[in-house]
């Protein structure tokens, strides 16, 4: 079943290329193309919307003040020029952020996510030995000892990753996205199980919604961690055990 989008941003520059892009992918639907709030809103509490793509910086109501008055009835992938705004969407539960100009390549990744959103994958398991687990068992119970890999469970297939090639895991909800230098995979997951599989030295919770790898930091600025391309946010309430690490 195709997920029903809706697209919403006051320039119709910003609509024709996302329509564009949605027209593309078969798994979606359009249902429409709003420039104001107050449109979308009649139609997400008709019910019509699974997924609305929705710019932070409009007049009138912004993106997150919007999402605030959805408040969870559909999900929503934000889009902005300004990459410190879309940062904060991770407090309204979005899928994804899409930075502008929007490439296709980079629309169908965050398409991806929602896919995965509405169709989770089976859970990512961690392995301390070479043999595989019985189907049934339950492995994410026990952090493996001086294990450099784990396994993840993705689609219908499993892969292996090794610990160095982690650079850092984003969470949303009930999965999570396994960033490496190469690919980003996709795994039905908890951010709390993530942290009991990963080693504690090499790792590090810094956010709700983000763990790092500590030795792929390449630079910190207030509370911004900068991996490669890749921005992440230091939560409040990591603020200080990260400074403690970091010294």
């Amino acid at each position: 079943m195709a997920i029903r989008c809706l697209v919403l941003d006051d320039e119709p520059l910003a609509t024709d290329i996302l329509s564009d892009y949605v027209g593309k992918v078969s798994t979606l639907d359009l249902v429409a193309v709003c420039h104001n709030a107050m449109d979308a809103l009649v139609l997400i509490q008709q019910g019509k919307v699974d997924l609305a793509f929705v710019d932070i910086q409009m007049p009138d109501l912004t993106g997150l003040q919007f999402l605030r008055v959805v408040n969870g009835k559909c999900k929503a992938i934000l889009t902005t020029a300004y990459q410190e705004y879309a940062l904060n969407g991770y407090e309204y539960d979005v899928i994804d952020y899409l930075l502008k100009p929007i490439s296709f390549e980079r629309f169908l990744s965050s398409v991806q996510k929602a896919q995965e959103r509405f169709h989770p994958a089976p859970d990512a398991v961690s392995v301390p030995s070479k043999e595989l687990p019985p189907k049934n068992e339950t492995i994410l119970s026990a952090r493996p000892i001086a294990a450099e890999f784990i396994f993840v469970k993705t689609e219908y297939k499993i892969i292996k990753i090794n610990l160095t090639d982690i650079l850092f895991i984003e969470g949303l909800k009930d999965y999570v996205s396994i960033y490496t230098p190469t690919e980003r995979i996709l795994s039905l997951q908890t951010m709390k199980k993530m942290e009991e599989v990963l080693p504690g030295p090499r790792f590090m919770r810094v956010h709700k919604s983000y763990i790092v790898a500590m030795d792929k930091i390449e630079s910190i600025e207030r509370q911004r961690i900068f991996i490669g391309k890749h921005v992440i946010p230091v939560g409040e309430s990591y603020v200080k055990e990260f400074a403690k690490r970091i010294e």
